[in-house]
């Protein structure tokens, strides 16, 4: 039996296989386990579209927020730099 691509745990920021659609979240680092509220209305979305929107905040902001791939992992601002610069990442 083989994973689902969304929950196999063995992908990283460097290899193919990330999924961009898979549906992701976006979290406050300290807030616990809750979503974050007050993130400019983007709360919950695809993958790609929660990355878009972290990069375009200020880098003293980024290291605040990190994004969480609903059944996967956590990915934090260096992650997330190095996902958003990869070749096959959705820019648009």
């Amino acid at each position: 039996m083989t994973d689902h691509p969304s929950t196999y745990r063995a992908e990283d920021t460097h290899r193919p296989g990330i999924q961009w659609d898979d549906r992701a979240s976006l979290h406050r680092v300290g807030d616990g386990d809750g979503v974050f509220d007050g993130a400019k209305g983007l709360r919950q979305g695809t993958f790609a579209d929660l990355i878009r929107h972290i990069m375009l905040m200020s880098p003293d902001e980024r290291g605040d927020y990190y994004v969480e791939k609903l059944g996967d992992r956590e990915y934090h601002a260096e992650e997330i730099a190095t996902l958003a610069a990869r070749d096959d990442f959705p820019r648009g």
